[in-house]
């Protein structure tokens, strides 16, 4: 895994999802550690089921002074993400997909996409999602993946830098804690399943 330089990536902007003001992304951790969770999209199927599985750590998180923030590389589909009530951190948007690039999380090709779409973990991941109730949609970028960044307080080092090689994969909530010291009784969630990494029903 490529080395993140916190300085330079740090200095990309986010738009924050709820005042739609622009931070760069160094002040989320300037004060306390946070937990950067960067979905594919707002649409996905296993994306929300993903958020919602990580949530299932904020209470914990949020004793122990850690910041958890959802990142998402386009706005559409931001409000109907919210309104489901599935993440239970800040959201914020990457419209220039400047920290996607930076952080290593790849594109797919409209060729490629189909193949990973495919995979067995997308499938598990989709299958859990509906199983949850959780749907997801077609709309915007589908070619995205995503991935997460955990980063000590004041930017001091990276606890963690994880890239999706599937659509379907993502950080046990058990990796989550261990990196960041902390003690968490959270029952993980069966993972969902996409039929395509577009992840609908």
């Amino acid at each position: 895994m490529a080395n993140v330089d916190l300085a330079q990536v740090g200095k990309n902007l986010l738009k924050s999802g709820e005042t739609g003001e622009n931070v760069e992304l160094q002040s989320l951790w300037q004060d306390q550690p946070v937990v950067l969770f960067f979905l594919r999209r707002f649409g996905c199927q296993v994306c929300r089921w993903t958020a919602s599985e990580v949530s299932k750590l904020e209470p914990e998180l949020r004793a122990s002074g850690v910041a958890l923030v959802g990142v998402g590389p386009e706005e559409f589909g931001l409000k109907e993400f919210k309104e489901g009530g599935l993440f239970k951190g800040s959201l914020y948007v990457d419209e220039q997909k400047r920290t996607y690039k930076d952080l290593g999380f790849k594109r797919y090709t409209a060729i490629s996409v189909v193949p990973a779409a495919m995979g067995k973990r997308v499938r598990e991941a989709a299958s859990k999602a509906k199983a949850a109730g959780i749907q997801g949609n077609f709309s915007g970028d589908l070619l995205q993946s995503g991935g997460m960044l955990i980063v000590a307080k004041g930017g001091e080092k990276v606890l963690l830098h994880f890239v999706q090689d599937s659509p379907g994969d993502y950080v046990p909530l058990k990796d989550i804690a261990k990196v960041l010291g902390i003690a968490a009784e959270v029952k993980e969630g069966q993972r969902p399943v996409c039929n395509d990494d577009i992840c609908t029903r």
